[in-house]
């Protein structure tokens, strides 16, 4: 199993890790729920939740093009749809899947459930790969 951690400021932050080798073509996207990522009512935080959704569907655009699944892709567009807690203590993990598109842009859709098969969220998104003369050139997409 890739396991991608502690590659990004925010990775470091919230603790999620990134898992880009199941051979499926689905980057998934897991946390480990703690106090510090929830809310006042006491349940996962929803823009956490968008955040691990955000990155399960970047991830797997970039699976598309690289099996280390780092190439870099841009959200253009994301909706994402709440539909019961996670609570702490427990394992969320969020799947990608590519659903349609060409060759810049990618309609991916996720799923966000707890380790016990609960559906927390789901989400559509637009993912914009960032052509690689950008990304030597250091510019901005």
């Amino acid at each position: 199993m890739a396991l991608i951690e502690n590659e990004t400021g925010a990775q470091r932050t919230l603790g999620y890790v990134l898992d880009v080798a199941q051979g499926d073509g689905r980057a998934r996207c897991f946390l480990d729920v703690t106090e510090a990522h929830a809310n006042r009512h006491g349940v996962l935080h929803g823009g956490i939740a968008v955040m691990i959704l955000d990155n399960a569907m970047g991830a797997t655009g970039s699976l598309t093009v690289d099996d280390t699944g780092r190439a870099p892709f841009l959200t253009i567009s994301m909706a994402t749809n709440f539909v019961g807690p996670a609570h702490v203590g427990q394992r969320i993990t969020a799947t990608g899947r590519v659903t349609g598109g060409g060759r810049s842009l990618l309609f991916i859709e996720a799923r966000l459930e707890a380790d016990d098969g609960a559906l927390i969220a789901t989400a559509t998104g637009v993912f914009k790969r960032v052509p690689r003369d950008r990304m030597e050139q250091g510019g901005d997409a």
